[in-house]
């Protein structure tokens, strides 16, 4: 019985250690997408809700795959590489808030067990150094550690120093996003969104406005009037004095990216253990 509760009690303090976060941006071909990741720091405490919804998917609404894969086990107080793979075509253009055509912004949140963390600068091999270039890493919060790349290196805790961490298997979640979001925190749609027809009637009048468009949409039998304000972006598919339905697409869809979330499962082994199992298969293999 004790032993069972002293499991249950670890369990417990796993599940409330996992809040270390690394957040990676890969920023491809675009420069104006780059303040886009404080729009989570800002709105999120934790960047994984209790639902196990990464917060990123609250404005990147397509879905899209996403990779990770990192060793079965590992040993305290040692190095290994978690690969996060995204996959996109370079050859995309996304809408940008401008309203341009631009290269996809790609980027990961990568969410750790406590005492999970980047490998210190003077711990990293040549060969490490090599896959990570000069790539530069933010917290997402000042006490965590974020890192911009597909492939990077992560030190594993020693439970020697650290009384938080136990040889156990730990969950690694990771969300990889590609391309803009379609909805602001304050519950906005950016320009890189869908927008429809509020009402059903006749478009009266389309006009130009700060690179983007009023459309009004009037019914002259009873003199209602609706205006769409539709931001910069892409290609309109109406035209004044057309009926259209309601909700239907007032533009082409510029959705060309999205967002996806996967996890993985890493033992911290006890090199005792190790040994142990070691010495019983070759007293075994004498027997």
């Amino acid at each position: 019985m004790q032993t069972k509760n002293t499991f249950s009690r670890i369990k417990k303090e796993i599940i409330r250690s996992i809040s270390v976060s690394l957040m990676i941006y890969i920023i491809a071909q675009t420069s104006i997408s780059n303040a886009y990741p404080i729009f989570a720091q800002q709105g999120y405490e934790n960047p994984r809700e209790a639902t196990g919804r990464i917060v990123c998917a609250n404005c990147h609404l397509a879905n899209k795959p996403v990779d990770i894969e990192v060793p079965q086990a590992v040993l305290s107080d040692t190095i290994f590489e978690a690969v996060v793979r995204i996959p996109y075509d370079m050859q995309v253009k996304q809408v940008l808030a401008n309203g341009k055509k631009g290269g996809l912004n790609v980027g990961a949140v990568l969410i750790l067990p406590k005492g999970f963390e980047l490998v210190p600068p003077d711990r990293i091999s040549p060969e490490m150094k090599e896959k990570i270039g000069n790539l530069s890493f933010q917290s997402y919060r000042p006490n965590n550690k974020i890192f911009f790349e597909v492939s990077f290196p992560i030190l594993s805790p020693d439970p020697a120093t650290n009384k938080d961490v136990h040889f156990l298997k730990y969950p690694i979640y990771v969300g990889g996003n590609r391309g803009r979001g379609q909805i602001y925190p304050d519950g906005s749609k950016s320009n890189n969104t869908v927008y429809n027809a509020t009402a059903a009637s006749v478009v009266s009048k389309i006009i130009l406005k700060e690179g983007g468009y009023e459309i009004t949409i009037s019914d002259a039998s009873d003199e209602r009037q609706v205006v769409d304000i539709i931001p910069p972006g892409p290609k309109l598919l109406l035209f004044e004095g057309e009926s259209i339905k309601l909700d239907k697409p007032l533009r082409s869809n510029p959705i060309v990216g999205g967002f996806g979330q996967g996890d993985a499962e890493i033992v911290l082994q006890d090199p005792f253990r190790v040994q142990g199992l070691l010495f019983f298969l070759q007293y075994v293999i004498l027997a």
